[in-house]
């Protein structure tokens, strides 16, 4: 994943787990010594479900270093963290151009992120081909496989299906735990908050209206006479639209780049990642927790808050 925002002065270290254990901490502290960078503050925070531990960093990037000096400074001092931390424990490096910000745009992908579920494989399920569907999706997310030539094999297995599966899907989708909590909360901080789908506008659309979102897109599939016809409709929502919407609607919002935050969990969304001052993988695939600058293993988005600097109370 290239980083394509330029590179911010200071950032803040936020660690976080169910629980954290005074070794944790220490082994990070180190780490971030052993870097050069002073430690101008810490405290303590308890949120639903986990506790965290902020602490404000001193400026990464002395006088005459360049983004690309910096950058790679940064890379590493978080591949020393996630090597060297505690197991279950995370910290995240995060720019402060992203938590100081008065506006943020927080972008999400929603199969597996904003909600627990792949649509398509509960599809899937109606016309028999769950275990197929799912074998080319696993592997679209691991990014060994084109996503739209993966997303029309997979629809088309749909073929024929009713319409009216559509709303049995929707009924049956989960939203991710904190997903309502990260966009009321950040909603009425006057953050924007979007969603952007390789799924299907059918299912997105009315969750969008429901949980308040201020932008949406998805693939449309493609209907006839009440039937799927295994084909969607227009432009292929890919990584590349993931990109460009994120740095389409922040810049209708009067937002920069350094205030976004994007999460997912596929190769999919790694364009977007890369876009966003903060890329954050959310209980991903390997390959995306390794591209992505920050990592929520938990099924918690109340963590995106705190990463945010966003109250969640």
């Amino acid at each position: 994943m290239d980083r394509i925002v330029s590179m911010p002065s200071t950032f803040t270290a936020v660690s976080y787990a169910e629980t954290l254990s005074p070794e944790a901490l220490e082994e990070v502290r180190v780490v971030l010594v052993d870097h050069g960078y002073t430690i101008a503050s810490e405290r303590r925070e308890n949120h639903t479900g986990f506790e965290a531990v902020v602490r404000e960093l001193g400026s990464l990037n002395p006088s005459g270093t360049s983004d690309a000096q910096a950058a790679a400074r940064l890379a590493r001092v978080r591949k020393a963290i996630a090597a060297a931390g505690a197991q279950d424990v995370s910290t995240a490096i995060v720019p402060d151009s992203l938590r100081s910000a008065a506006r943020k745009f927080i972008i999400m992908d929603v199969d597996s992120t904003l909600i627990q579920q792949e649509v398509i494989e509960l599809l899937a399920a109606h016309a028999g081909t769950e275990a197929e569907v799912a074998k080319v999706t696993a592997s679209a997310m691991r990014g060994e496989l084109d996503f739209a030539e993966s997303l029309h094999h997979r629809v088309a297995t749909l073929a024929g299906l009713p319409e009216s599966v559509l709303a049995e899907v929707g009924a049956k989708i989960k939203l991710s735990v904190g997903a309502e909590r990260l966009v009321s909360h950040a909603k009425a901080a006057g953050h924007v908050v979007a969603a952007v789908s390789g799924g299907f506008s059918q299912i997105l659309a009315p969750l969008a209206e429901r949980l308040g979102l201020d932008h949406a897109l998805a693939n449309d599939l493609e209907i006839v006479d009440g039937h799927l016809t295994g084909k969607v409709s227009g432009a292929v929502v890919d990584r590349a639209t993931k990109a460009a919407k994120l740095r389409e609607w922040s810049a209708e919002a009067g937002i920069s780049p350094g205030a976004c935050m994007a999460l997912g969990d596929g190769a999919n969304d790694l364009d977007m990642m890369a876009a966003a001052a903060l890329g954050v993988a959310f209980n991903a695939q390997p390959a995306v927790r390794e591209a992505a600058d920050a990592q929520i293993n938990m099924p918690n988005l109340d963590i995106a808050l705190a990463l945010a600097n966003i109250p969640d109370v």
